[in-house]
């Protein structure tokens, strides 16, 4: 059989129940961090990798619970495209987060091109679709964290230009001009910077304007309740929540309340479920802020996390699934993996490879259609992707110039070093 009639539908074995039409629609999966370990395990040099390989086999990366992710393993779990994280931590923030940020789309823009066997690289849904035709994984780029433009509408455009699709507004720090979900916290990382309740000052409105202009999506996980709804008034254009799950499971300040599900729905959105057991289940395996990093790890004690539950299953990233269908919809509900970026996994979905046990087991209730998984991998996040760059074109016609607001002076903190070291 060849690559693409072996991509495009399922082999017989375990996972035959699921119908090949399913796979009519690439499977889309968002927030990918392995390009992060790239630069953990081997400082960006692809030569020293060859990520070909099944990774779980191989040092450093078998020595790491931050490890879930390899071509080898995308194959098995029928991936048709993958949004690869171009992250860098919240410590960099008024140093050197633009560099780091470049360098780390850069080696994705490298591994692409160096595994045209496997990826292709994707700026548009019309790309998404050619390369899942091709039997080939769609590669495609998302910055985390607003930190990473350094305040600056010229460098949010630069990073569209070189591929960038969404930007999360914040990642576990708030930025001048957005609130992460922590933000009552005066940590190293918030570096003493409260933001206003609020959520998004004028500044930040105007990213999220040139964001809809330019035809990037807007992500939201992250990012505080505050700030949520305050981009849900500005925005022309659908958001996304890349990798958060349902407040009303699980009690946290990074998943998304119904009133915002509902909101979500109106907006045209989507919210799309990661398998972290903190997120889902409300577990205590794992650690709540980036430990890979220096980051803070919550206490035992923190009120968020007084009454956990076991390690999670798949079964809880199915209730997440089930509880944003039945408030938003079908249409506003996705997967959001995250893997690469969490130490720990719910049980029955370790790595990538075991995205069609997922779907297997959907397919078991019979509220679950092809169709309506065939939305949930891919298609939902396909309309949101085509919709937002239809606004785009919109917005261009009208000759509206780039934006060139500037962050006034006075909400930028007193910092004057340059760069950062730690990494």
């Amino acid at each position: 059989m060849n690559k693409q009639a072996t991509y495009r539908g399922f082999e017989p074995g375990p996972h035959n129940s699921v119908p090949t039409a399913i796979t009519t629609a690439p499977n889309i999966q968002q927030h990918n961090d392995m390009p992060w370990n790239i630069r953990q395990f081997h400082h960006n040099q692809l030569s020293s990798v060859n990520l070909s390989a099944d990774l779980s086999k191989v040092f450093p990366w078998n020595n790491s619970n931050w490890s879930q992710t390899d071509f080898f393993r995308l194959r098995q779990g029928k991936v048709g495209a993958q949004f690869w994280v171009a992250y860098v931590p919240c410590s960099t923030q008024y140093y050197n987060a633009v560099q780091m940020t470049v360098e780390q789309i850069d080696v994705i823009k490298r591994m692409i091109e160096a595994y045209p066997e496997h990826l292709q690289l994707a700026t548009s849904v019309k790309d998404i679709r050619d390369a899942h035709k091709k039997g080939k994984i769609a590669g495609l780029i998302g910055v985390e964290g607003g930190h990473s433009i350094g305040n600056s509408l010229s460098v949010l455009r630069m990073m569209h230009d070189l591929g960038t699709s969404y930007l999360t507004l914040t990642h576990n720090c708030n930025t001048p001009w957005a609130q992460a979900h922590f933000h009552g916290h005066n940590t190293s990382a918030n570096r003493g910077h409260m933001m206003p309740a609020v959520g998004l000052t004028e500044f930040g409105k105007a990213v999220i304007e040139e964001m809809n202009r330019i035809g990037m999506m807007v992500d939201l996980s992250h990012a505080s309740e505050a700030t949520s709804r305050a981009v849900l008034k500005v925005t022309k254009a659908p958001v996304i929540f890349s990798h958060s799950a349902a407040q009303a499971i699980c009690n946290i300040t990074r998943n998304v309340a119904d009133d915002v599900l509902l909101q979500i729905a109106r907006n045209g959105g989507i919210v799309m479920v990661p398998f972290y057991p903190q997120f889902v289940s409300c577990s205590a395996a794992g650690s709540m802020f980036d430990a890979r990093n220096g980051g803070i790890v919550m206490v035992p004690f923190y009120p968020q996390f007084v009454s956990c539950s076991a390690a999670g299953s798949m079964f809880d990233v199915i209730r997440n699934i089930d509880h944003i269908r039945n408030i938003a919809g079908i249409d506003h509900v996705g997967i959001g993996s995250d893997f690469d970026g969490i130490d720990s996994t719910v049980t029955g979905l370790e790595h990538v490879g075991k995205y069609p046990d997922l779907l297997v087991e959907l397919l078991k209730n019979e509220k679950w259609s092809v169709n309506d998984v065939k939305k949930l991998v891919g298609g939902n996040l396909l309309r949101v992707f085509e919709k937002v760059q239809e606004v785009s074109k919109e917005i261009r016609k009208s000759t509206r110039p780039p934006a060139e607001d500037l962050i006034p002076l006075n909400e930028l903190p007193e910092i004057t070093n340059c760069s950062y070291n730690g990494m």
